[in-house]
């Protein structure tokens, strides 16, 4: 009963630091993680320190919005530089060109005014509920992306894009994980000795072996970009691998924006050429298996309507979400709006979290995936059987 537990663990460490120390880039390329159901393929990006949704997703009809932010709000559509037009009065920010397109060709769709059920405004724990799929961030140790594994038995399946695995993807069924690595690599006779020492140890080398399949699947780094779209590229070669994942979950930090964030300049400009990069990497990278592919982005909780003193924002509620690929029916914001008025505000502050985030993955994970229902409401996400999923997101 030990030895599945032990190759779980060592495969994660090895691919933190055993591929990483020795720099691995180029040996064999015999992928075995189990695919997703039809082929399918499911990426989680979250977004850590709160992105904020107003100035991404713009509501450029809300006067409000203007009011409050007068020196940070993207202009509405047509204007020099303004927003791009979206459907039912909202708009993209100018940094997001291929977003924008994606959305234009029914490949992305996003939800507004959306949140996971947490109101408080603290990092650490809107990250716990967003990964853990529960109404606390005590309410699970395990991720909801894991328990989607084991409800489809596909495990192993996923891996987690970082230096640890994200909660999102923590639990049962097993992982791996894979982080870019700023060592010099390693000879291949250094490689080989590596695995030599490993010999008597068939778990240890299998998954040495593993770490080193992922190296050759990736390649050159600085063949990738670097930041953000460096990250993503690596996560579609990954996915579109021969024997690759059915899912991949992404962190892609600096969301935290309480000065200088700007509007169609600054830090959260800036995040998003980054992001707008990554988005187009994952889907170069991803190829002909973009077509089977959903992807999820979503960040802990949105930004204050009001900008503060230094032309930033600080913690709120209510944010934005998205879905794109290729197995999207895109082209639509989903969910309800609630309006940017003093009255319909949450808290006299805060965007009105209208919509629960834990509505929209049900939804990818029901129609894209194909779990049932019951499972979404008891074991994905517990106790959630009064959210139903978000309709009619996937072919």
């Amino acid at each position: 009963m030990k030895k599945p537990n032990k190759l779980c663990l060592t495969r994660r460490g090895l691919l933190q630091t055993g591929a990483g120390a020795l720099g691995i880039s180029a040996l064999g390329n015999n992928l075995a993680f189990a695919a997703g159901p039809e082929g399918r393929k499911l990426v989680v990006i979250i977004l850590r320190g709160a992105m904020d949704g107003l100035n991404v997703v713009v509501p450029y009809l809300e006067s409000n919005y203007y009011a409050q932010r007068p020196d940070i709000a993207i202009m509405p559509p047509g204007e020099t530089n303004g927003a791009l037009p979206l459907v039912n009065g909202f708009g993209l920010h100018p940094a997001l060109p291929g977003l924008a397109d994606m959305f234009n060709s029914g490949e992305a769709l996003f939800m507004h005014a959306a949140s996971p059920p947490y109101n408080e405004r603290s990092h650490f724990d809107g990250q716990d509920v967003l990964e853990n799929g529960t109404e606390s961030a005590l309410g699970s140790l395990d991720g909801w992306l894991n328990r989607a594994l084991v409800a489809l038995d596909i495990s192993p399946g996923a891996v987690g894009i970082g230096q640890t695995v994200p909660l999102v993807l923590k639990g049962p069924a097993t992982v791996s994980t894979w982080a870019p690595s700023t060592l010099p690599e390693a000879d291949p006779e250094t490689v080989e000795e590596t695995l030599e020492l490993y010999d008597n140890d068939a778990a240890l080398k299998a998954a040495l072996q593993g770490a080193i399949d992922i190296g050759a699947v990736v390649g050159d780094l600085n063949l990738l970009g670097s930041g953000y779209e460096q990250i993503a590229r690596a996560a579609g070669l990954l996915l579109a691998a021969d024997g690759g994942p059915g899912a991949a979950a992404i962190s892609l930090d600096g969301w935290d924006t309480h000065a200088d964030e700007g509007g169609l300049n600054g830090i959260l400009a800036a995040n998003l050429v980054n992001l707008n990069a990554a988005l187009l990497g994952l889907r170069e990278e991803l190829g002909s298996h973009w077509s089977n592919t959903s992807v999820i982005v979503a960040t802990e909780f949105g930004r204050t309507l009001a900008q503060n003193g230094t032309n930033g924002t600080d913690h709120g509620v209510g944010g934005a979400a998205m879905v794109l690929g290729g197995a999207i029916k895109g082209n639509k914001i989903v969910g309800d709006w609630p309006g940017l008025a003093p009255a319909q505000l949450f808290e006299g502050r805060d965007v009105f979290p209208a919509n629960d985030l834990r509505a929209l993955f049900k939804g990818v994970l029901r129609d894209h995936w194909g779990i049932s229902l019951n499972a979404l409401n008891t074991s994905v996400f517990p106790g959630s059987a009064d959210i139903a999923p978000t309709p009619d997101l996937i072919f």
